[in-house]
């Protein structure tokens, strides 16, 4: 397969989710000028799609609204390209995020609950394991091994580090939501926050899965090398691989209207483009001819 057709399969995503990217379907009339976005063959008009290239038949419209298609300054493009896939996987990290931020939040909130009510709900355990383990023949105090063991020592954090424990849950949930909410609308500086917070956190995830090994802890801590790796190489973070100018320079190889310009299709002997003229496209119909003066 073909980078290209690899390229392309985040634009159909893209189209399928949003529908198509078409302009001057309400135009009374096409003029040659517009023939990189419309065309106009034998009473059939010929739209192309400014995400995924495709060229779609459209009515030709019983009442316009305009006499001719938008110009280029009225035109707003959808992401396309590298920057689309950017944005596709950016959000997918920021889904993440917005997971991890749902689950601090909870445990925070029930941080704070169990600390408001943390001499009520001591007494009523004390009593519960007491009666229970004096029904089941067992002794009338609390043991210091088993379930109720753990929960003992769990009543018997002082009220502060309860408080604190739940500041700082807290204090991470809003750091992976800022970050979700910066990586889902494309801010580079929510890249770089990512990365910090991520990479900060990996000792103590590769020191968790040496000692106490398990699954869970094996994918979080393989997302999380995934999502640093993904940001410092394919971002290019901190100036590597040229930074964020050659990271522009590769967006821009892939949008605008100059790259719509090279994927347009021209009449053959025309040096200016692909020769595509009635040929079927891999995501879309029959390409119409190329309109001659």
């Amino acid at each position: 397969m073909s980078r290209r057709s690899r390229r392309l399969s985040y634009e159909l995503l893209g189209c399928g989710w949003h529908g198509h990217a078409l302009v001057g379907t309400d135009a009374a009339a096409v003029r040659q000028e517009d023939d990189l976005v419309v065309r106009e063959q034998a009473g059939l008009r010929w739209h192309r799609c400014l995400r995924c290239d495709a060229w779609l038949p459209q009515p030709v419209p019983a009442s316009p609204d305009r006499p001719f298609p938008p110009e280029r300054a009225e035109i707003t493009l959808p992401l396309r390209g590298r920057e689309l896939r950017e944005r596709y996987v950016l959000r997918l990290i920021a889904v993440d995020r917005v997971i991890h931020c749902v689950v601090l939040a909870a445990l925070a909130a029930a941080v704070f609950v169990f600390a408001a009510d943390h001499a009520v709900l001591q007494q009523d355990f004390v009593r519960f394991v007491t009666a229970l383990q004096a029904s089941v023949g067992g002794p009338s105090v609390t043991t210091t091994g088993g379930v109720e063991g753990e929960l003992t020592k769990l009543f018997a954090i002082s009220l502060r580090n309860l408080e604190l424990t739940g500041v700082v849950l807290t204090a991470y949930a809003v750091l992976e939501g800022t970050e979700a909410v910066g990586l889902w609308r494309g801010r580079r500086w929510a890249e770089y926050l990512t990365f910090i917070a991520t990479a900060l956190l990996l000792p103590l995830e590769i020191y968790e899965i040496v000692h106490r090994p398990t699954v869970l802890k094996g994918v979080t801590l393989a997302i999380n090398l995934a999502v640093v790796l993904y940001l410092v190489w394919a971002k290019r973070l901190f100036g590597l691989r040229g930074g964020e100018g050659a990271q522009r320079a590769l967006r821009q190889a892939d949008s605008g209207w100059p790259a719509l310009e090279r994927a347009t299709p021209r009449p053959r002997g025309d040096d200016h483009g692909p020769v595509l003229e009635n040929q079927s496209l891999p995501n879309g119909p029959v390409v119409p001819p190329h309109p001659r003066s």
